[in-house]
């Protein structure tokens, strides 16, 4: 560590540094690689050493009573701190325990983090304390305040296990952090390196692929939606460190780093927990069901996939939907599909689809919500359901066309109010198909949008279909997507509007 580096992190670690020197600290990190990783090292050590005097080393008698989640005694410390020097390590260590017995504290009962609120998992409630454990969680989602005042969401099927307070190990699963000034360097252990915060909010996700996809290997992906982490790959005999600051996002490999797009709503953060945790305690669950089993003894109704009983072929992660504990497919990769055979060989005058989405990005240049085969063919009435590059709807059918009055400049109706300002959430979508009124009604989150008039409307047609990626080159679909609706029916208004009622998962 450089002489001028030195004082400015020490009055970074302690809380005292002022603005010009906050500046001058950046600007050292930005142009000199080596200088960050020093700076992370500082920050796990620091955050190490403090722990240490908080009892992270002594073993806690593991309890075998807990239903679903396995409690694994405690691993050795990872390798992730390095001393930068013997006296620095002994003075900071002495501060520590010093600080921490002035306060009263005991060294080996202080927990690392408590739980906030659980939903559908077994074994952890609110305001259970977890200490130098590991969990499995097969279901559900679980907010977890630590000790330094940092928010995480960790969401099923997961492990992890805390080191500290300020370190979390994530075999896999799916974390999303709100890290606060007084939790600076929390840290994130993945199998292919660590994210260590800066002061920001991030998610990391270790996921690992479904036997139906081409690769069966984990991987680890750190994505920055506000502030600036430090990512850490190792294996392979390699370190890399690098620094990814708001809107970034990396796929961590052995020994490297791969660029990706940010995929913001793969994460349940913090401030969406409460909403949805509160949607269940209003019984927004049970209505759903009700009104699902009301729509399957409709005479209209082509398909319901909740994706619940049945896994349909495609290439496709299955995660959680929007209730704790449910199932849905996640598109993520160029190439992810679901692929389904509905309605038949058949004709349908009217036609209803809806679908609750929850979108990672908007993509170049569609979203592929549900395109059937064959448009290539002489085969009018064929369904394409999308989302446009500027995140609107769009229902395309084979050789219709648009009545010479329509507003719409490219040949197809398409919704007026954009899907982005629900980026990040689970949003309702619904499109009604009338060929006999020759019109196309659009509504978003249950509230009718738009009506476009077509001069030639041919009866749609349905049969063998994907959700996701349809074409490669351009039509694909980045995120999840949970009860899609068919109905042979135009629904009304008041339908479409009661259907998003009742599987709001929001309160």
């Amino acid at each position: 560590m450089n002489t001028e580096l030195e004082p400015l992190v020490g009055a970074y670690l302690e809380g005292s540094i002022s603005a010009g020197d906050m500046d001058r600290l950046n600007e050292l990190l930005e142009a000199d690689r080596g200088a960050r990783s020093r700076f992370a090292e500082c920050l796990n050590l620091d955050a190490a050493l403090g722990e240490m005097a908080a009892g992270w080393m002594v073993p806690e008698e593991v309890s075998a009573s807990e239903p679903r989640a396995r409690r694994i005694r405690p691993k050795a410390l990872p390798g992730v701190v390095r001393v930068v020097g013997i006296a620095a390590a002994v003075a900071l260590a002495a501060v520590a325990v010093i600080g921490y017995l002035a306060e009263g504290r005991s060294v080996a009962t202080e927990p690392f983090a408590t739980v906030r609120d659980a939903a559908g998992v077994p074994g952890l409630t609110r305001d259970d304390t977890l200490r130098r454990e590991i969990y499995r969680i097969d279901t559900g989602s679980v907010e977890l305040l630590t000790s330094r005042g940092a928010k995480v969401v960790i969401e099923a099927p997961a492990e992890f296990g805390f080191e500290s307070a300020q370190t979390i190990r994530l075999p896999f699963g799916r974390l999303a952090a709100d890290v606060p000034p007084s939790a600076k360097g929390f840290t994130v252990i993945t199998p292919d390196g660590d994210a260590v915060d800066l002061g920001t909010r991030f998610g990391v996700d270790v996921s690992a692929s479904s036997g139906s996809r081409r690769s069966g290997s984990r991987r680890s992906e750190i994505h920055v939606f506000e502030g600036e982490v430090i990512a850490r790959t190792g294996g392979g005999g390699v370190d890399e460190t690098r620094s990814l600051g708001t809107g970034e996002a990396l796929t961590l490999n052995l020994g490297s780093g791969e660029a990706r797009e940010l995929r913001s709503a793969a994460f349940i953060q913090p401030d969406e927990v409460e909403e949805l945790f509160a949607g269940l305690a209003a019984g927004q669950l049970g209505r759903s069901e009700t009104f699902g089993n009301e729509l399957r003894t409709d005479e209209t109704l082509i398909a319901h996939l909740d994706f619940e009983s049945a896994r349909h072929p495609g290439i496709y992660r299955t995660v959680q939907g929007r209730w704790p504990g449910s199932k849905a497919p996640e598109f993520v990769e160029e190439g992810d599909r679901l692929e389904l055979d509905i309605g038949g060989d058949r004709a349908w005058p009217r036609l209803t689809l809806a679908a609750w989405v929850r979108l990672d990005r908007l993509g170049a240049p569609y979203q592929s919500l549900l395109h059937t085969d064959g448009w290539s063919r002489d085969n009018p009435g064929q369904v394409h359901w999308m989302i446009n590059r500027n995140a609107t709807m769009r229902l395309a059918l084979n050789s219709n066309t648009l009545a010479p009055d329509a507003e719409e400049r490219h040949g197809f109706p398409d919704s007026r109010t954009p899907v982005l300002p629900e980026h990040g959430r689970w949003v309702h979508l619904a499109v009604v198909y009338d060929s006999e009124a020759k019109t196309v009604r659009f509504y978003l989150n249950g509230e009718f949008d738009k009506e476009t008039r077509q001069e030639v409307a041919h009866p749609a047609r349905l049969g063998p279909a994907r959700i996701g990626n349809w074409d490669q080159r351009d039509r694909k679909l980045s995120g999840r997507i949970d009860e899609l609706v068919v109905l042979g029916r135009a629904m009304s208004d008041e339908e479409v509007r009661n259907l998003f009622d009742a599987g709001n998962p929001y309160r």
